[in-house]
């Protein structure tokens, strides 16, 4: 109990117990369905690429599946981003799949079907969903400033709007008889370079990691270092003592959803030009709101973001296989993933808890001196 009872430290070692909490009541989860909770996290590592299974197909090994995990992470990364961002300004962006939609699919129509060579295509990819998911971030900013509607009804409402109104075209235009998702994208707009065959071996390369892991340093430094990042943590602390102190509240206020969005449109481009080739109608992406979850875990910090969209990617890539080998449903995973949400959001509780004991024992001391 010591490292939690440090406050230095209670940032890291609070989301620690969290995630040791919820694997041992997983792993009671587990033993009361009647199977082997140790076989089973071990199945969900090999699965991940993160141990060696037993024996592979042809051109796969421990890498490629390990290079497929941050395939699925990156936007997972930028997603989370995106809500620890809106969580640093006070604001809950739930609409984190509506933006990554809508930043998907117009990157997909203006550059996955025109035929630019890649060298310009990949990056106007990205050049796209940031504005695209800026766009619509800021539009619910400024909603909340000008007209004070709560970004959480605003951003809902603009997820249905996007998945309907997405899906109408795509139905119209754009499908795909035999998939019946949008058409392909060309592989020159593809933000992952698939089946690159090096050492015998056919490999999914993520180019958007290096770009997210290096967007998370950023917005640490952005945050901390900077007059613009204080201030939207300023507002996210305390409105009126921000607008007391002479900042622009309302400003912050949109800059920090423009920031977020942007971040978000990351993730969709990541998505359904990276990870994905196509779009499914009707659809809104899981990552969205498995990302709330990641950035609580994180504590809303970039780097721990990164730590816990790993943690959060294992479970979900590997439960596949943990299922075909130990015979546990796939299902386990997202139990496992909600208790870790659980107990996560119980961070707080654990501080207040710490405190008080350290108070008593204070007490204690001196009422026997």
């Amino acid at each position: 109990m010591r490292p939690i009872r440090d406050e230095k430290w209670q940032p890291v070692t609070i989301p620690l117990v969290a995630i040791l909490i919820s694997f041992i009541a997983a792993a009671i989860v587990i033993l009361i369905i009647g199977k082997n909770p140790i076989q089973a996290f071990y199945n969900l590592l090999q699965g991940a690429g993160i141990l060696p299974k037993p024996s592979y197909a042809g051109y796969k090994s421990m890498l490629t599946d390990f290079l497929s995990l941050l395939n699925a992470m990156t936007p997972l990364v930028f997603a989370s981003l995106a809500v620890a961002v809106a969580f640093k300004a006070g604001l809950f962006n739930i609409g984190v799949s509506g933006q990554m939609l809508v930043s998907g699919f117009l990157a997909t129509i203006l550059v996955g079907y025109s035929g630019l060579d890649a060298i310009i295509a990949k990056p106007l990819v990205l050049v796209i969903g940031m504005t695209a998911g800026g766009l619509m971030g800021g539009l619910v900013g400024w909603l909340k400033y000008k007209f004070n509607i709560n970004e959480v009804v605003s951003t809902i409402m603009l997820n249905y709007i996007a998945q309907y109104v997405i899906s109408f075209f795509i139905q119209m235009y754009y499908i795909d008889p035999v998939s019946r998702q949008s058409q392909y994208i060309s592989e020159a707009a593809r933000l992952t370079l698939v089946n690159v065959e090096m050492a015998n071996l056919k490999m999914d390369l993520p180019l958007g990691f290096i770009l997210a892991i290096f967007t998370a340093v950023f917005l640490k430094f952005f945050m901390d270092k900077t007059v613009v990042g204080f201030e939207i943590k300023a507002v996210g602390s305390s409105r009126n003592a921000a607008k007391y102190a002479g900042m622009n509240v309302g400003r912050n206020t949109v800059l920090a959803m423009v920031i977020s969005g942007g971040l978000a449109g990351l993730a969709g481009v990541t998505y359904y030009l990276g990870y994905f080739a196509s779009i499914q109608p009707k659809v809104l992406s899981s990552i969205g709101f498995d990302s709330i979850a990641v950035s609580l875990l994180g504590n809303s910090h970039p780097i721990g973001v990164i730590f816990s969209s790993f943690l959060v990617s294992i479970i979900e890539q590997g439960s596949t296989y943990m299922s075909s080998q130990a015979g546990i449903r796939q299902e386990i995973s997202s139990v496992i993933v909600g208790l870790i949400l659980l107990f996560s959001a119980c961070g707080a509780y654990l501080k207040h808890k710490v405190s008080s004991l350290k108070d008593k024992e204070l007490d204690q001391k001196e009422s026997e001196s």
